[in-house]
């Protein structure tokens, strides 16, 4: 089982290296400009992504000026050289959007990560708009991790590696990060 588990997984990290690679650049670029400036990378993991919010600020290596938004008393406490990462299992994880859309609101720009889906419940009442983290962020990553991994003998799938799949694309992240700045010194 674990070999079908590593064979799966390496399939969801190849898909994500694949077709994000864009992504990556364009969200550390985004990073990059609070890392090099007087500003701060504020992160926020929803749920079990709170491992990501763990690895950037107290991890071995944790990413240059992060901080937890969660710390903040009021997001009107960030300035416009500030930037966040949100990263949910899900695009459509209330919490994630909810944070998304009141940064927004008060003029920071986010980078995204989840698995993007479409939303259970439509659209936003009266607009039309999809709510999706994908689409209220300036750059998203999407993790592709849709269903767990393995198949069952009773036919249920089981093993859903999400945080694991964020720490990837985290790193990913992270790691082009890092190049951008080592390029600017």
């Amino acid at each position: 089982m674990l070999k079908i588990f590593t064979t799966q997984l390496q399939g969801v990290f190849n898909r994500i290296a694949g077709s994000e690679e864009f992504a990556f650049e364009d969200g550390a670029r985004l990073l990059a400009q609070a890392a090099v400036g007087d500003g701060r990378i504020y992160v926020h993991g929803v749920k079990e992504m709170k491992a990501i919010e763990a690895e950037a600020t107290d991890g071995a290596e944790p990413l240059g000026s992060a901080k937890l938004l969660s710390d903040l008393d009021s997001y009107h406490d960030l300035t416009d050289t500030d930037r966040a990462l949100i990263v949910s299992r899900f695009s459509t994880d209330e919490e994630a959007v909810n944070t998304a859309k009141a940064l927004k609101e008060l003029g920071i720009e986010v980078v995204g990560i989840s698995t993007v889906i479409a939303p259970v419940d439509g659209t936003e009442p009266g607009t039309g708009v999809v709510e999706s983290l994908e689409n209220l962020v300036d750059v998203h990553i999407d993790m592709k991790l849709k269903k767990p991994l393995i198949p069952g003998d009773d036919g249920e799938r089981f093993g859903f590696p999400s945080s694991m799949t964020a720490l990837y694309v985290y790193y990913g992240l992270a790691f082009t990060l890092r190049e951008m700045l080592e390029e600017q010194e």
